[in-house]
């Protein structure tokens, strides 16, 4: 009998009885409990949709696309993962069965099989098995990779997935790869109880197909009694301690000290024949305890156009609580349909009462108006301000129209035959002919001047920011919006390309053509989430 292969410890996280129980958050919670404990590790997602990635999905369809340095458009859980363990995420870590399928074609094409015929089995659980062990590749430090598998467990589109895990825990031996099973505990009001049902018959789904979850996560509204947690272990074929409650928490920030004191680390490591260890969470109790706690309370307006839907703003949902923290307040969001303010009669009445406005990314001309009225309001009467992405783009627009008498400014974006294109479409994109990953995507460089609030907040002159858009400042008009006032706070290294910009007349009104949501994390926020909310608490109090 061959010996195993000597590998990475795995926690595959999957999930049951209904979508959006929070897997995301319970492996972005276990990776935090084991990083606090010395140990290194890493998180991956596989989504089980055809999209090659989320770049070329509506908002509305899947929350957010999160951006990598590397240039990957991601899934949102991707940034509960940067968030909660603090590590720069690549390609690697988010999987598609687009790009499996994808891979699996081209190899056909190429001839790699042989002349095989091409089947689900082993062709493409072979696949997923290789993008479930890239990160070994590169990544030999590691010693625990957590791995999610998007969906609910009983989709046809998971079933793939779930397959390869199975050959994969088969592989490299159960002492190496575990299961962890999220799934909900209802209760139902008439009754008065708490049914483990859907649970039992999620888990009956798991082992028709060769799967037998470790450790149950159950999702509830109410503390699990002993008893429940015994039905679940007799009916479900775990151990009673390793049923684990996910009570609802006030903060997603308190579900790793749920866990903890759960000791969900400890029987993940003991099932892993691993050392136990014990873990540093101060840092997070301070900062739980300072959200629970704040002094004041701020509100910012954000001026969108996918506000029925926030988690399309998740990350800038996630840097505002970041920046609360760091200014010992709450700041508490009133989402302004862009759209609807188009047609307000009344600006005033929309955003009265504001300590703060931001304008974040989109694409498209719905809503633009609308934006262009915030950034004006703001503007005008001295509200801090932050764009971002498009936000930028808004700001400079508003900007050219109202202070450097460009009437009718606008992007070519949104206006094709406008006669001051303030923003148009940047030189290598014009070929461009395809929607998915084309973009300015990832990392880029800037340069700050000194004698800016830019450069106040980040206390350096060269940083680097996550990208997301097609469209730049016009360079032909970027002398005249100088001389008009805009101060151009931020370029690209060769100047040609405008970053970043501001008024200088003006508390705080900032904008920037990145995306610095992306980037702000537990105890490290992001400085201009930090500076923008810290000006807003002092307009707060001299209002």
């Amino acid at each position: 009998m061959p010996e195993r292969t000597k590998s990475k410890k795995y926690v595959i996280v999957t999930g049951g009885v209904i979508s959006g129980l929070g897997k995301g958050i319970v492996a972005a919670s276990l990776g935090l409990l084991l990083k606090s404990k010395g140990y290194k590790v890493t998180i991956q997602k596989l989504d089980p949709y055809l999209n090659v990635d989320p770049g070329t999905m509506s908002p509305f369809q899947h929350g957010e696309v999160f951006v990598l340095d590397d240039g990957s458009e991601t899934d949102l859980d991707l940034g509960h993962y940067e968030r909660f363990i603090d590590i720069d995420m690549g390609r690697a870590n988010n999987t598609t069965a687009g790009q499996v399928y994808y891979d699996v074609i081209e190899k056909e094409r190429r001839g790699d099989y042989l002349g095989s015929t091409v089947q689900i089995i082993p062709h493409v659980t072979d696949q997923i098995k290789q993008r479930i062990t890239a990160l070994e590749k590169d990544h030999d430090d590691l010693e625990i990779i957590l791995t999610e598998i998007g969906g609910t467990v009983g989709d046809i589109e998971s079933l793939p997935f779930l397959e390869a895990v199975r050959q994969f825990q088969q592989e490299r031996g159960p002492e190496n790869v575990i299961i962890v099973h999220v799934t909900l505990i209802p209760f139902v009001q008439a009754s008065a109880e708490m049914k483990t049902k859907p649970t039992q018959h999620s888990v009956m789904r798991m082992r028709e197909i060769g799967l037998q979850p470790d450790i149950l996560v159950c999702r509830t509204e109410y503390t699990l009694t002993r008893d429940i947690r015994e039905k679940l272990a007799l009916f479900c074929n775990v151990k009673a301690e390793r049923v684990i409650q996910g009570l609802d928490a006030k903060t997603i920030y308190e579900v790793p000290l749920f866990f903890n004191r759960e000791h969900l680390s400890e029987i993940v490591l003991e099932r892993l024949g691993m050392d136990d260890r014990p873990a540093e969470l101060t840092y997070l109790r301070r900062f739980v305890n300072h959200i629970a706690n704040p002094a004041t309370t701020v509100t910012i307006g954000v001026a969108g156009k996918y506000v029925q839907l926030v988690d399309a703003y998740k990350s800038i949902i996630e840097a505002f609580a970041h920046a609360g923290v760091d200014n010992d307040c709450k700041v508490e969001i009133r989402w302004i349909d862009a759209e609807q303010n188009e047609a307000a009669e009344n600006i005033e009445a929309e955003l009265e009462g504001l300590d703060g406005i931001l304008i974040p990314g989109g694409f498209g001309y719905r809503g633009i108006e609308g934006k262009i009225r915030a950034a004006r309001y703001a503007r005008e009467k001295g509200i801090p301000f932050l764009g971002i992405c498009l936000g930028l783009q808004v700001a400079v627009i508003e900007f050219a129209r109202f202070v450097a008498g460009l009437e009718n400014a606008n992007s070519t974006e949104f206006d094709e035959n406008t006669p001051h294109p303030v923003i148009h479409l940047m030189p290598s994109q014009e070929t461009v002919t395809t929607k998915g990953a084309t973009m300015r995507l990832g990392a880029y460089e800037c340069k700050l001047r000194k004698d800016t609030k830019s450069f106040l907040a980040y206390g350096e002159t060269h940083i680097t920011e996550r990208h997301r858009h097609r469209f730049e400042v016009n360079n032909d008009y970027r002398e005249g919006l100088e001389k008009a006032g805009m101060i151009i706070s931020g370029t690209s290294p060769d100047d040609m390309l405008v970053e970043m910009v501001e008024l200088k007349d003006h508390p705080w009104f900032v904008a920037t053509q990145a995306h610095p949501e992306l980037k702000s994390r537990i105890g490290r926020t992001h400085p201009l989430f930090r500076e923008f909310v810290h000006a807003a608490v002092k307009f707060h109090h001299n209002r």
